[in-house]
């Protein structure tokens, strides 16, 4: 009998802890409307600027009345932290371990947007246990309602950690420079999420391109390849961000170029993409986007 009251005991203080974990984490996280998209932001190589894009698309989109929340999910090299100049404490791997909660780990970045740190050499999310996949969907439920929009930062490339984000999530923007390289690996990154996944619509945003002639070009290029040897296959062109010096100066700074030289060209760029990323989205969204994301993730991404 003693034995049993203890047992109650435990019960009823781990509910008593997990209900006050719940309230404090949505005393930190707003409530919005539920009209949440998942974007994840990606590229067939590194080097092209995709981090960036994130950082500034983040802010521009808050600037416009958007509740956004960043999730580094280069798992293996977090860089969101060094261009936001932030130094977490904790990071997605300390609520993998359970050591942490959800309201534990976001940090507040620049102007109102909210970050989910990434870690060196963290455990790939696609190896969890089903203990960890079942403790992360009831952190990350906590989420839904809470943002109008989900940016995900992935590694470059075609490795199964970025499949897997791209495989989860609601929208893909593809970021591209003129280089040959660059353009070839986002090629290859679209046709694998094609040929073995049906993904079949992809957004794509021109980067470090030295005017809107050049940017136009490249996409229909691209386009032309992707239509003639994948049927079905459709990519949006999302804009173009121009090659900055200031862009360059403000990573040296530790700030989005938004912020630092909000007149620049880069930063104009940046302003547009928000627009064209606020109007896509709309308020039309299905319900529970970011609530289905993880879902989605922690099972393997079936049934996209």
């Amino acid at each position: 009998m003693d034995q049993a009251a203890n047992l109650r005991k435990m019960v009823e203080l781990e509910s008593y802890k997990r209900n006050r974990r719940r309230r404090a984490c949505a005393e930190i996280i707003p409530s919005t409307v539920n009209r949440s998209k998942v974007i994840t932001i990606a590229s067939g190589k590194g080097g092209v600027g995709k981090t960036n894009v994130v950082v500034n698309l983040a802010v521009a989109c808050q600037r416009m009345g958007q509740n956004v929340l960043i999730f580094d999910a280069d798992l293996g090299l977090a860089n969101i932290d060094i261009l936001f100049d932030l130094n977490p404490q904790y990071t997605i791997e300390d609520i993998i371990s359970g050591e942490k909660d959800l309201s534990q780990v976001i940090i507040p970045g620049p102007e109102g947007v909210s970050v989910i740190p990434a870690s060196s050499g963290v455990q790939e999310l696609t190896d969890l246990s089903e203990g960890q996949k079942m403790h992360l969907l009831n952190e990350f439920d906590m989420l839904n309602n809470a943002y109008d929009i989900l940016l995900i930062d992935t590694g470059a490339g075609v490795s199964s950690n970025v499949i897997y984000f791209n495989m989860a999530a609601e929208e893909r923007l593809i970021v591209v420079t003129p280089e040959p390289t660059s353009i070839t690996d986002a090629y290859a990154l679209m046709k694998i999420l094609f040929n073995r996944h049906g993904i079949k619509h992809f957004k794509v945003l021109m980067n470090m391109v030295t005017d809107e002639g050049e940017a136009r070009s490249v996409y229909a290029n691209l386009s032309s390849v992707l239509t003639r040897f994948m049927h079905g296959i459709s990519i949006d062109y999302a804009g173009h961000i121009l090659r900055d010096d200031c862009l360059v100066k403000s990573v040296t700074k530790r700030k989005p170029v938004i912020c630092s030289f909000p007149e620049s060209s880069s930063s104009k760029g940046f302003e547009a993409l928000a627009q064209y990323v606020v109007q896509q989205t709309g308020t039309e969204g299905m319900d529970g986007n970011i609530k289905f994301f993880w879902k989605r993730l922690m099972n393997g991404a079936q049934g996209i």
